[in-house]
């Protein structure tokens, strides 16, 4: 089948949003070239469940495409035009299916060696779509926080050296109350500008309490989902002609019922939830992965305004099998394992951040944990210099904020 023969009905088996949007801009979805249009009709299927930011990427990407006339359709797309698409690809129901037509395009782009091509289009394609998008405007600046080391009870040498040249590192942070500061503050933001989807605590243990007004996500929280998730992994594994493509495959077609979410939460946080552990790699086994990958995806998918990540003890290194089997018992615990990886995802956390809109304008703090050591960035802090001066959790973050 050929984009050009696309009729409404289609798109009867679409959840009822996508099948509106993809039904409203029929016409244009019929121009594109089949190289292209599963990949916008990724986007367009998982409407429903999307976050309001994706929501209003997706919308601004259809006014864009809507608004090309013929001559400028095919500047955008002359690259995509060029590539060719085998006859089974053709064939496969890649209106219905379209993460998996692009695993199989990806695959046959590079058996035909046209995967520079379609890098290239792609890239060309993105930067035209970054230009025709409207500018964004914040109604407040973004902050991101970074708590690192819980658990640990000394650390000797110096953290956050990817940090340091980006802002100011302070050495005599009073920690007193410092969690309670920082999650109140959060909060604060959050009722001030009560965005959905727009504030977030992620806590890679067991979370302080949480205040209603932001969207909390914890290790803890969702071990039955981890849980549940490993023992259908281990049962699947063990079926003859298991393998890593047929695993995927099985994993995308998941709904968050069949991991134990109830369908009391909300659609958009559970379809969230489950992809954390479907599409995350090691977020299954390691907390401290875990808030990481959180973390990425709260920021790339959802632009939030405010999040909190705090870093808990991940277990031990075992045998890949035995993480896997989900019969962990009480695992040991690595602190200083898990400062490390936590001081390595907060340099992450702060360069996800800056991918964002108004990057220049945010601000970041990461901090050690119930001890001294913090560094802070912001438009208004000096870069590449340290302090000693004494300074409280509520000094430091009003000079992350200017």
């Amino acid at each position: 089948m050929q984009p050009r023969d696309l009729s409404s009905a289609d798109f009867a088996a679409w959840p009822p949003l996508a099948r509106s949007l993809a039904v409203a801009q029929l016409d244009m979805l019929r121009k594109l070239p089949l190289s292209f249009l599963p990949s916008l009709l990724r986007e367009l299927i998982a409407s429903d469940f999307a976050f309001p930011a994706e929501r209003s990427a997706i919308a601004n990407e259809l006014a864009a495409l809507t608004a090309l006339d013929e001559r400028q359709r095919g500047e955008w797309f002359h690259g995509f035009a060029e590539l060719s698409v085998p006859p089974d690809l053709q064939a496969f129901d890649w209106i219905n299916h379209p993460a998996q037509f692009l695993e199989m395009q990806s695959a046959w782009l590079w058996s035909s060696h046209q995967l520079d091509a379609f890098r290239t289009a792609a890239t060309d394609y993105n930067a035209r779509l970054q230009a025709a998008m409207p500018a964004a405007t914040l109604p407040m600046r973004r902050l991101g926080i970074a708590i690192v080391g819980q658990g640990v009870s000394g650390w000797n040498e110096p953290l956050f050296s990817n940090l340091r040249a980006h802002g100011t590192s302070f050495t005599r942070i009073d920690p007193q109350n410092g969690i309670r500061i920082l999650l109140d503050r959060a909060a604060q933001r959050a009722r001030a500008h009560p965005q959905p989807y727009a504030h977030w605590y992620i806590d890679g243990g067991a979370p302080v309490d949480c205040d209603p007004a932001l969207t909390c996500l914890s290790w803890v929280g969702l071990e039955s989902v981890r849980s549940g998730l490993l023992e259908k992994m281990q049962k699947e594994i063990q079926q003859p002609g298991m393998g890593p493509e047929r695993l995927r495959t099985w994993l995308a077609q998941l709904v968050p019922g069949q991991l134990g979410i109830p369908s009391s939460v909300d659609p958009v946080l559970a379809r969230f939830q489950m992809s954390l552990f479907t599409e995350g790699s090691g977020t299954q086994i390691f907390s401290t992965t875990f808030a990481q990958w959180t973390t990425r995806e709260v920021l790339r998918r959802a632009q939030a305004l405010t999040v909190v990540t705090r870093f808990a003890p991940r277990q031990r290194q075992r045998p890949m099998n035995e993480l896997l089997s989900g019969d962990n018992g009480t695992p040991a615990l690595d602190p200083a394992g898990s400062l490390l990886d936590a001081d390595m995802a907060a340099w992450y956390h702060w360069i996800n951040q800056q991918r964002l809109p108004a990057f220049e304008q945010s601000s970041f703090i990461a901090w050690f944990e119930d001890h001294n050591q913090a560094i802070a960035i912001g438009p208004t802090l000096p870069r590449g210099v340290s302090s000693d001066s004494p300074l409280g959790i509520e000094k430091l973050l009003a000079l992350a904020a200017g």
